[in-house]
């Protein structure tokens, strides 16, 4: 593709805010700060202010009249959401439909939509390594690095932190061994959240944009790229600064981990994840059900052999999936992963199960 597709003109960064008149200049000053804007290409950033009882708004539009951010075109929406509707789902699919339609004003044909938060914030290279990795896929999930000193000043939470970080990775590992994904190469990372989300406009509207839940909007939103067989990428050059900040929004965000892993770490909680067993279960299941594509007896007979009624054949439709993205996906929104829920054991405990399972299978950890 030609070097006109990394202008930042044609990107918007998509970021809703409740009373974030503290953290949001960061992020704000961070986008500022972006490699690209030797072409001359003006980067848009729209915030929706929802529900703000702070300054968040006036504290944007003064950074704009001000100068302080002279490379960015940036908007401020303003909104008030009502109950049941007051939550991130509704707030972040506000803000993504709004920078659909300022691309759509703007007459941009090949626009793309970023997707982070207000408490984040961006290294230079981040939109442009967004653009480079959406070349080859549909949507691209950024990696996410912890903000703060919490790691250097608590040892305990420092290597637990580690701890989690080498269980996901020898998980993708095990991935790479049985059954790696061609779309998504190693070394990759396993982050697909809001704080870094990456897709083209179009697609965003084919899908059906995201989900307005008050949690899991983000993935929900991954789900639906992926029932229309789009590739997800998790390139290792895509990375962000999210908070760690212990009080949150969202019940389950980042904010309850943070705080689930301060117990762990205190020594008041154990810290359990899915055994070795489960993940090498599910990636067999995952790679069983892409194959049925390309069976000789044909998928819905494959399908059936799998343990699919013939009522849940149909709802999937196999023979109209584009490839086996989309089918794995229809298969697992309709019947679910059709494995044993996972037991979930300690951090140690799986931890060398995966080890022993990836040395079994003749294949070194990737750090």
């Amino acid at each position: 593709m030609p070097e006109m597709d990394l202008s930042l003109g044609r990107a918007v960064v998509c970021v809703p805010a409740r009373n974030e008149a503290e953290a949001l200049p960061r992020l704000i000053r961070s986008l500022d700060r972006q490699d690209g804007y030797g072409d001359g290409a003006r980067l848009r950033v729209l915030v929706l202010a929802n529900n703000c009882t702070d300054a968040t708004a006036a504290t944007l539009r003064a950074m704009r009249s001000d100068g302080v951010v002279p490379h960015l075109d940036l908007r401020i929406v303003e909104a008030t959401i009502a109950p049941p509707d007051a939550h991130v789902g509704t707030a972040r699919r506000r803000a993504l439909d709004a920078g659909v339609a300022w691309l759509a004003e703007d007459g941009v044909a090949d626009g793309v939509l970023l997707s982070t938060d207000a408490d984040a914030i961006t290294p230079p290279d981040w939109v442009r390594a967004n653009l480079r990795a959406l070349r080859g896929s549909e949507l691209v999930g950024g990696r996410l690095r912890l903000q703060g000193d919490e790691r250097a000043d608590n040892p305990a939470i420092r290597a637990l932190h580690d701890r989690i970080e080498e269980y996901w990775s020898a998980v993708r590992d095990l991935e790479e061994a049985f059954d790696p994904p061609a779309h998504d190469p190693a070394p990759r990372h396993g982050d697909h959240v809001a704080a870094s989300l990456c897709l083209r406009a179009d697609l965003y509207q084919r899908v059906g944009g995201l989900p307005m839940l008050p949690c899991g909007e983000d993935n929900a939103l991954v789900s639906r790229v992926r029932w229309h067989g789009g590739r997800v990428r998790h390139c290792p050059h895509v990375s962000i600064l999210v908070s760690d900040r212990g009080i949150g929004r969202v019940q389950g965000g980042m904010a309850t981990e943070m705080v689930r892993r301060a117990r762990v770490a205190a020594g008041t909680e154990a810290y359990r994840l899915p055994s070795a067993r489960h993940w090498r279960s599910l990636i067999e299941r995952r790679r069983a059900i892409a194959a049925t594509l390309t069976d000789p007896a044909g998928p819905e007979a494959a399908l059936r052999a799998l343990g699919l009624s013939p009522a849940d054949i149909a709802a999937v439709a196999p023979t109209h999936c584009p490839n086996a993205i989309a089918l794995v996906e229809r298969v697992e929104a309709r019947v679910g992963e059709g494995i044993p829920e996972a037991v979930a054991v300690p951090l140690e405990e799986a931890l060398a199960g995966l080890h022993a399972m990836l040395a079994e299978a003749g294949m070194a950890r990737v750090a």
